[in-house]
Formats: C-alpha cells, sequence, structure tokens
C-alpha cells in the first residue's frame, strides 16, 4: 500500500470523511485495511474488511466477530513490529 493514502467517505449526513490507510492486511486469503482520521491528534484506528461485490469491486465492510477482530489484531501487531514500529 502507498504510504498516506487517505480514503474519502460519505457519512450517513453526507459529509465527506477522510480516513488514512494504516496498513493493508491478509489473514488467511482475506483483505482487511487499518483505517485512521486524518487527525494528527485522534489515536483511534479502524478496521474493515475488503469483499467484492457482484461486480468485482472492493467493498469495506464491518467485521462479524470478536474472533475475526482478534486474528487482524494479532496480525497488525505482527506487521507493526516486523516493520520496527512502536505502536499496539
Amino acid at each position: 500500500m502507498e504510504e498516506n493514502t487517505i480514503l474519502k467517505f460519505k457519512d450517513e449526513d453526507g459529509n465527506v470523511v477522510e480516513l488514512l490507510a494504516m496498513a493493508e492486511i491478509y489473514v488467511d486469503t482475506q483483505k482487511y485495511l487499518i483505517l485512521a482520521p486524518t487527525d494528527e491528534h485522534s489515536e483511534d484506528e479502524y478496521v474493515y474488511r475488503v469483499d467484492l461485490d457482484k461486480e468485482g469491486k472492493e467493498e469495506l465492510n464491518a467485521l462479524e466477530s470478536d474472533e475475526e477482530f482478534m486474528s487482524v489484531k494479532k496480525a497488525y501487531k505482527n506487521l507493526l513490529y516486523n516493520e520496527g514500529g512502536n505502536n499496539e
């Protein structure tokens, strides 16, 4: 994933929200994105599963279980440690 990739979304009110793509992670063959607000003061990060729609286009979906979240969290921590990061 390119560094500093910013994705734009519309919220339920139609406002544009920008999120920074922090990481692209694979657990088995499933792709996930870790996104964070572009606000430097925010420590929030969001995890989305990347699925393909009927036309083969990528769409972001919420995780379905705590088990799925924990698998992605473990993979993200491994990525951070392997790249010399210091975030948890």
